[in-house]
């Protein structure tokens, strides 16, 4: 008995197209949100995925200063940085990221569940957060919160 020679579908450039979704965060929980986004950046939500191809979309987040935590995360969780320098460690806790920069909450949360990898750095820059409603790329949305 001879099996038939299956080839493995590659999606080509003209398979791969980028559309742009708005996503509102009033009121919604930071995780929850960021790996809805991290979904859509990657791609995984179409049928064409391949994990080395770029296939995912553009996400526009508005309102990224009306997210939730729950439970103690505003007072407890801390982002660290570091210089390089010797005694240079940075920490800024969430509840002061957020009154300040909002829109750095989202992305760190986002960045945490993209693969670590080059490709990760081209999905980042896909992602577009604002603090309130205004934006200025009204004209390439297409459709509105993937996943909802």
């Amino acid at each position: 008995m001879r099996m038939k020679n299956f080839k493995t579908y590659l999606p080509g450039k003209d398979d791969i197209q980028c559309k742009w979704h708005l996503v509102d965060a009033t009121d919604q929980t930071l995780g929850r949100l960021a790996s809805r986004i991290s979904r859509t950046l990657q791609g995984k939500n179409k049928p064409n995925y391949t994990p080395h191809l770029l296939t995912g979309d553009y996400v526009v987040v508005i309102n990224a200063a009306k997210t939730k935590v729950t439970g103690n995360k505003l007072e407890q969780k801390t982002y660290y940085r570091h210089s390089g320098y010797t005694g240079n460690l940075k920490s800024v806790v969430l509840k002061d990221l957020m009154s300040t920069y909002p829109e750095r909450a989202i992305k760190f949360a986002v960045k945490g569940m993209l693969p670590g990898n080059k490709l990760a750095r081209t999905m980042l820059k896909r992602l577009k957060v604002y603090p309130n409603d205004q934006h200025p790329h009204s004209a390439h949305l297409t459709e509105n919160d993937p996943g909802r």
